[in-house]
């Protein structure tokens, strides 16, 4: 997630630079063309190029929309892990009881590293690569990394979860599939065994089930949206509106400034140059930003920034325990999070 005000132009510039060669190769060719061999049929009249450029226009807004949509879903998906964990936090620490306090506090710290091993887990989940995303396909895309760092690409898995899983715990939750599901059953199974030896009263056995219920929609939601992509079809159709479209406006630029050639010259044809690759790197930056924003979980500089969002709950859980010795907030690099 970006957090400036905006884009520096020395950031968005190289990311885009492909759009604009793109566009210079485009629009020169036919340009040359038509001025040094004289091929006036290059030309094309304006109204096709502006009835493209409409409906392209229609489908760029309709898929950046739908692509935001798709990333703010995910944010308020985020919003509400925190607030559940903020609920778990408060409930295990005043609902569990036992006759000695340092038991009572250990119990508390185990439950609460469990749900701090679930954020872990769930967000290494959410960072794997899926065939569709393009954050490491994408030439742009890489060139960007060199900005900021994925921490779920850095370490692994079984490091990071040896913070807060026992050896034995540790063993079996690496060795399932959905490692996030079977923490969130572990919690169950081990509140159960609690609830029969009378530590939770029923009503509050009944409250924190349900808290994990909670915890498993929006896992279950998170999955949908990375496990979903953005349709083809629409993503497909978009890029072959604006590519046709990119092709087109060299022709009806040459077209409109041919008929200037009587008063202003035939060089001003050379226009239809600046004038495409101005208009082409709109639309092709649209296409691209709507790219960017699909796969809100992929590791792109765009996504929600669920390790800042993991952090920010392990210091409010782990503060609800009493601990002092907290971990640092993550703080954005190059005004991005993570």
């Amino acid at each position: 997630m970006n957090t400036s005000s905006h884009y520096n132009l020395y950031h968005f510039i190289p990311w885009t630079r492909t759009k604009i060669y793109k566009m210079l190769l485009i629009s020169s060719v036919p340009t040359t063309l038509f001025y040094f061999l004289d091929w006036k049929w290059l030309a094309l009249p304006w109204v096709p190029v502006a009835l493209l450029g409409t409906a392209t226009a229609f489908i760029s807004g309709f898929r950046n929309t739908q692509t935001y949509n798709r990333s703010w879903e995910a944010r308020q998906v985020y919003g509400a892990i925190i607030n559940s964990s903020r609920a778990m936090g408060i409930m295990v620490r005043d609902f569990l009881r036992t006759p000695e306090k340092a038991s009572e506090a250990a119990l508390h710290r185990q439950i609460i590293y469990r749900h701090l091993a679930w954020l872990t887990a769930l967000r290494f989940q959410l960072r794997e690569t899926k065939s569709w995303e393009n954050v490491k396909t994408r030439s742009y895309n890489r060139q960007y990394l060199k900005y900021y760092k994925v921490p779920e690409w850095e370490s692994t898995l079984d490091q990071e979860l040896k913070s807060f899983l026992n050896y034995e715990e540790l063993q079996y939750i690496l060795s399932t599939k959905n490692k996030a599901a079977q923490l969130i059953a572990t919690q169950s199974a081990q509140l159960r065994t609690l609830n029969e030896l009378g530590m939770i009263a029923d009503y509050s056995y009944v409250a924190l089930e349900s808290l994990l219920k909670d915890l498993y929609d929006q896992q279950g939601k998170c999955e949908r949206i990375k496990n979903s992509p953005y349709p083809r079809q629409f993503s497909s159709i978009n890029l072959y509106f604006t590519n046709m479209l990119c092709l087109m406006l060299p022709l009806g630029f040459l077209g409109e400034l041919s008929k200037l050639t009587d008063r202003l010259g035939d060089n001003i044809v050379w226009l239809a140059i600046p004038l495409s690759v101005l208009l082409g790197w709109v639309f092709l930056i649209l296409e691209q930003i709507g790219e960017s924003t699909e796969n809100p979980f992929e590791g792109n500089a765009n996504d929600i920034p669920v390790t800042q969002i993991s952090r920010n709950i392990e210091i409010d859980l782990r503060e609800m325990l009493g601990e002092r010795e907290l971990p640092q907030p993550l703080v954005a690099v190059n005004n991005i999070l993570m």
